[in-house]
């Protein structure tokens, strides 16, 4: 898809206190890897001319997460590292990520990223003696991975992904002003799904809309769920098992003419309406700035975890069309990114 870039002042997202839980998991990641050996990247001189192996373990493929992990690499080479990165994928299993993490505790890797938290769990059960970056995990305190957001301890730092749900659903009350009731079908494996479920439910009590949701198990589950909902419109979070299979929850969206609001941006590439939210590439590079100044010599244990605080609002019209809506001129004007 073509862009068009507005430059838009970003809004700082506030991360409340919250008794909740974190961000789940579920497909393919960097490589076609499941709990093996495979590797890429070239040699393994870093900035400071010693030598540098980093594993990186992620829970499935979509385009957020690949997202994050390029987005890592990019700050590595951006910070004169040339890396041999061993790439493993979990393809959505949980058993994987702990076979893999239990690979990579005697690995001698200088350090481990995982991306969503079934694979941060995994390597923080599994791996002590070497640094754990974590990437697209709502929450790692509810997790149980570190102590607190400000000094999380041990070994593990990194970032989160929790996204602005109450400004995102007042975007949809922009975008379809008599929607009334908004359908959320989440993973019941994945507890960043939980937490969105539970700010979506409080946001909506303010905003006059109603939450009906249906649970899958499996991305294979993901169409039917949909269309279990009568609602007027549909709000896919972070969820990683219903993000993999997006497409056919919008193949029931468009049957029913009703929009669709979303998390994060790649899912409105992919036929969404809009979302107000954080870029996982962006995310992903803040992480590999972390694993830089761990490389260097900072301590896990004293690095805060890191939030994305530039939110950025992406539009994509002709999905707004194909279901059924019109994004109102003042939602466009404001848009960081027009899709076409």
């Amino acid at each position: 898809m073509k862009r068009f870039e507005k430059r838009w002042a970003g809004t700082a997202l506030v991360i409340p206190v919250l008794a909740l839980a974190a961000c789940g998991g579920g497909g393919d990641g960097g490589g076609d890897a499941t709990s093996g050996g495979a590797t890429s990247g070239g040699a393994t001189t870093g900035a400071g001319g010693e030598s540098v192996s980093i594993g990186i373990t992620q829970i499935v493929s979509h385009p957020s997460l690949d997202a994050a992990r390029e987005g890592f690499k990019e700050a590595l080479a951006d910070a004169g590292y040339d890396v041999t990165y061993d790439e493993q994928n979990a393809q959505g299993d949980p058993a994987t990520a702990t076979s893999i993490a239990t690979t990579f505790a005697g690995a001698g890797h200088d350090l481990v990223l995982a991306i969503a938290t079934p694979t941060a769990q995994a390597s923080a059960q599994a791996i002590i003696d070497t640094p754990i970056l974590i990437t697209a995990v709502t929450d790692p305190l509810e997790a149980g991975l570190v102590d607190s957001w400000e000094s999380p301890g041990g070994n593990l730092t990194g970032t989160s992904d929790l996204n602005p749900v109450e400004e995102q659903l007042s975007l949809l009350t922009e975008i379809a002003p008599d929607a009334k009731t908004v359908g959320i079908v989440y993973s019941s494996g994945e507890v960043n799904s939980e937490i969105q479920v539970a700010l979506a439910e409080e946001a909506a009590a303010e905003l006059g809309l109603t939450i009906e949701v249906a649970t899958v198990t499996t991305s294979a589950e993901v169409q039917q769920a949909a269309e279990s909902l009568d609602v007027d419109a549909f709000y896919v979070p972070t969820d990683n098992t219903v993000v993999s299979a997006f497409e056919s929850l919008l193949q029931v969206a468009e049957a029913d003419q009703v929009p669709v609001i979303a998390a994060e941006a790649d899912t409105v590439e992919r036929g969404a309406v809009a979302t107000y939210g954080i870029d996982y590439t962006q995310l992903g590079y803040q992480t590999g700035e972390m694993a830089v100044e761990i490389l260097e010599g900072a301590d896990p244990a004293d690095m805060p975890i890191q939030t994305q605080e530039e939110l950025t609002l992406v539009v994509n019209p002709a999905a707004a069309e194909r279901l059924g809506v019109e994004i109102p001129d003042a939602v466009l004007e404001r848009a960081d990114t027009v899709l076409e």
